[in-house]
């Protein structure tokens, strides 16, 4: 069995819980002893804060006592370290070239990066290069965050001027679109291939997370979602985010290299995308798959829970309550 290290595990009990079913040995580790996840793994472990100098050695010792053969990270907290780093963990990790990864987390360096590959995107500037007659309304993005966490909308100049100054991080101003919104969910190999890309609706989200869905068969997003992981040579998984304007046009506003919140769905769908890196890290070359997944497949989430007990070496475990 392929044993598989997800770091920043936090609440990710479905991604976890899907590589356990694709026959993965899964060990989760992460700072907090509360994460749920930790507890649906095969092992678990804490490790120091990402920004802790210890943090990417702490990796590597779990990934030689569990024999990792793949590392897949579930946030976008420690993804910069981790493929700075890569060659220092001893197992595959599942994420793109650092210089991509970097680019991808800063918004505006996002979107000169999907300029300059041909990818395109919304019209975007830097608060002092905003043109004289840009068109309302525009939109006051975080240029690093996640989470849609400090964006505002701002109708006219002295909106934009006060949301400007109002914002306590750094931002770019881009065009608010006025389209209909997808997530497209792929996954790459090793060389930047697009394997596999399921386009889903976004009927529901809350704060920045798709919490309700359904997967469409749409050649024009898949071929969009195609094009765009292999023109940025994606690695592993990602969520591409765009927006369908009402000339046809496409726009992609955002992409995230890793699992996204709305995971369940491509899952169900039939995407099979925890195969497909059990795959890779047994070093085979899996061929596309573009377009096998079932259509018309809805998801809707809701909160779980997980009660804990102490052991008695002071750890945690789960609570088997009484019959």
């Amino acid at each position: 069995m392929t044993a598989v290290l997800f770091t920043c595990a936090g609440q990710r009990v479905d991604i976890v819980g899907a590589f356990r079913d694709a026959g993965a040995t899964t060990v989760a580790a992460d700072v907090n002893p509360l994460a749920p996840a930790l507890y649906h793994a095969d092992a678990y472990a804490l490790v120091p804060r990402v920004d802790d100098d210890g943090y990417v050695a702490a990796l590597r010792g779990i990934v030689d006592e569990h024999d990792v053969r793949l590392v897949v990270p579930l946030t976008d907290l420690d993804q910069s370290t981790l493929a700075t780093r890569r060659d220092e963990l001893g197992a595959l990790l599942l994420l793109p070239d650092v210089d991509i990864v970097e680019q991808l987390s800063d918004k505006y360096r996002a979107h000169e990066l999907f300029e300059e590959r041909g990818v395109p995107s919304p019209p975007t500037w830097l608060p002092t290069h905003v043109p004289d007659d840009v068109p309302f309304p525009v939109l006051v993005k975080a240029r690093v965050g996640f989470g849609s966490r400090h964006i505002y909308r701002a109708e006219h100049r002295d909106q934009l001027a006060f949301f400007l100054d109002y914002t306590p991080v750094e931002s770019l101003v881009q065009v608010q679109l006025q389209g209909e919104e997808f997530s497209i969910d792929v996954f790459c190999d090793l060389e930047g291939r697009c394997l596999n890309a399921i386009p889903r609706t976004m009927i529901e989200s809350k704060g920045g997370e798709s919490i309700k869905g359904m997967t469409i068969r749409d050649e024009r997003l898949i071929e969009l979602a195609r094009d765009t992981s292999e023109k940025l040579r994606l690695v592993g998984p990602a969520n591409i985010q765009c927006f369908r304007e009402p000339n046809g046009a496409h726009y992609v506003t955002d992409i995230n290299p890793r699992f996204g919140g709305g995971f369940p769905l491509p899952l169900a769908a039939g995407g099979r995308y925890p195969d497909l890196a059990l795959s890779l890290a047994r070093g085979e070359r899996p061929e596309p798959r573009l377009g096998d997944f079932r259509e018309g497949i809805v998801m809707t989430r809701f909160f779980s829970d997980l009660s804990l007990t102490r052991n008695g070496d002071g750890t945690l475990k789960p609570f088997a309550r009484a019959e």
